[in-house]
């Protein structure tokens, strides 16, 4: 495994963005730690949800512009026409959402409702609700941990079936594991994941190690 740029899961390449910022690196160890209290944790998936965005959105056009300066008239440029939305996987990818929208502040923001069955592991959905041309906008799904894949793969599914290219649909999230990498990219291999870290694996209640917890937990303070 690389942390730099991309890496290879099975055969997929360049659809795997691992951040390694020395600052993205930091930030991620503070959010580790167990002493870590909520609204330090709040304020570290927000900073780092921005540097996500960041990266994620490297790939927007731009057109030149004619604009006055104080001194004179010169060609600048801004972003071409591009729309965007933030859609978090609920409870925690809302923790995610006003970094993202800091730096893209005219995003649309939709909202999946998945829990994870105690049992199965497998996501149920409870909450769906989208902007109406969400099928126009280049789509964000935010949720600061990739665990087993299935609520990840489930709302790229939704989106797909709304009408939104997988080529328009990118995976944010803060740590991941191998397998949930695997299982998103296996659902949609055009898909691509931006993470700050990919971890050892999942233990056998699906909790990613080393990890960090339960993210939800941590950013509300319900644990």
């Amino acid at each position: 495994m690389t942390v730099n740029g991309t890496i290879e899961i099975q055969g997929y390449s360049k659809r795997v963005v691992v951040i390694d910022h020395p600052m993205v690196q930091h930030k991620l160890t503070l959010l580790r730690n167990k002493d870590t209290g909520p609204k330090q944790f709040r304020e570290l998936i927000k900073e780092l949800a921005m540097f996500e965005a960041y990266e994620a959105t490297r790939h927007f056009q731009l057109e030149p512009v004619t604009v006055t300066t104080p001194i004179c008239e010169t060609v600048a440029y801004t972003l071409k026409g591009r729309k965007v939305a933030i859609v978090p996987i609920l409870r925690a990818g809302l923790g995610m959402v006003e970094g993202i929208l800091e730096l893209v502040p005219a995003a649309r923001v939709g909202h999946v409702g998945l829990y994870r069955d105690p049992e199965t592991h497998e996501p149920v959905e409870y909450y769906c609700k989208l902007p109406d041309d969400i099928d126009t906008r280049e789509v964000l799904i935010v949720d600061p941990m990739l665990a087993t894949g299935g609520s990840a793969a489930a709302a790229i599914d939704f989106l797909k079936k709304e009408g939104v290219p997988s080529n328009r649909i990118r995976l944010l999230v803060v740590i991941a594991a191998p397998e949930g990498i695997q299982t998103v990219l296996d659902t949609d291999p055009d898909v691509t994941v931006f993470t700050c870290a990919i971890d050892e694996c999942l233990d056998e209640n699906a909790y990613i190690v080393p990890g960090l917890g339960d993210a939800g937990d941590r950013i509300f303070g319900t644990r």
